[in-house]
Formats: structure tokens, C-alpha cells, sequence
């Protein structure tokens, strides 16, 4: 497959009521009624589309910056790797219909959980290069939750677009219409 013009092949479009994004995964779906959530962003990012014209969007769930760190993987599932998987995102979601002035983007997760002695800084490389990514292609972040030390459940509404964060037993509103 290669390249991040292609569509992953496991970013297929998702229907029900809910659609879980796994770990190195992202879905799309344009069903009002789906729910697309993913578990335990650590140190790894979720990302949200949503166009609310258009009614489509999507999330990924990537957890390392780039994809040169092993490109055979980066082909085989760009969605493992952020400098891969948002362009892939953005191309899966227009291909349903959205439209780039159109999208609400929200972001989650990049925290430090580790004790690495910073060493790795995952979740701060992981941040640095969603910001990076969306400045150089002319994308505002609608809402983000980032950082800090705690595991996050992201979840976008395709009803509206609404985006919740969830940890321990919290649930806060990220972005709503």
C-alpha cells in the first residue's frame, strides 16, 4: 500500500451503534447513530474529524510520531504512526464527503506515563508532531485534551460531533456544538 494518498485498508468505514478504534487503528463512519470510542490513550494520540455538514467523521489512534522509525510497518498500517495515519485520516474522511474548512478536529492523550527518566518522551514527541502536522497544513485544533499523567478514553458522537473525554469515572464534554 505505501504512501499516505492510500486509504489503509483497516480504515474501513464503520457502522452500529458502536465502533471501536483499537490501538494502530482509525475508522470513519457517516451513521448518526454510531458512537466511535477508543480505550486507554497513554502516551498515544486519538484524533477526531467531524464535518457537521457533510454529517461524516472519523478518529484514529496512533502511537508513535513517525513512521521512519519502521517504514515496512508504516506501510503495512500507516495508522500506527502519526506522520502516516492523520493524512490518511483527513483522505478517508473526504473521501465520504467532507471538506477540510469544514472539520471540527479534536485531539486527546500524549500523556507521560512511563518512568523513563524522559529518555523517551513518547506522549511529548507524540504532541509535538500532531502540532507540527495541522500548523504546516493549515489545521486549527478545535479542542484538545493533552499531556499530563492520565490514560484517556476519547469518543465522538456522530449525532452532532460531540467529543467526551473519559478517565477513571469522569466524563467531560471536549467539543460540542
Amino acid at each position: 500500500m505505501g504512501g499516505i494518498s492510500a486509504v489503509p485498508a483497516r480504515m474501513t468505514e464503520g457502522t452500529g451503534a458502536r465502533i471501536v478504534v483499537g490501538v494502530a487503528d482509525a475508522r470513519t463512519s457517516c451513521d448518526p447513530a454510531a458512537e466511535l470510542i477508543t480505550f486507554a490513550l497513554g502516551s498515544c494520540i486519538g484524533v477526531t474529524l467531524f464535518d457537521p455538514v457533510a454529517r461524516v467523521g472519523g478518529m484514529l489512534h496512533f502511537m508513535l510520531p513517525m513512521s521512519s522509525l519502521n517504514p515496512e510497518k508504516a506501510a503495512a498500517n500507516p495508522a500506527m504512526f502519526g506522520d502516516t495515519g492523520i493524512p490518511a485520516l483527513f483522505h478517508a474522511v473526504y473521501a465520504l464527503g467532507a471538506r477540510k474548512e469544514r472539520l471540527v478536529v479534536c485531539a486527546a492523550g500524549g500523556a507521560e506515563l512511563l518512568s523513563d527518566d524522559g529518555q523517551f518522551r513518547i506522549g511529548h514527541r507524540n504532541r509535538t508532531l500532531v502540532r507540527r502536522i495541522f500548523w504546516k497544513n493549515g489545521v486549527l485544533l478545535a479542542a484538545e485534551e493533552t499531556g499530563g499523567t492520565i490514560s484517556r478514553t476519547l469518543v465522538l458522537s456522530m449525532a452532532g460531533g460531540r467529543v467526551t473525554i473519559r478517565n477513571r469515572s469522569e466524563e467531560r464534554v471536549l467539543w460540542s456544538a
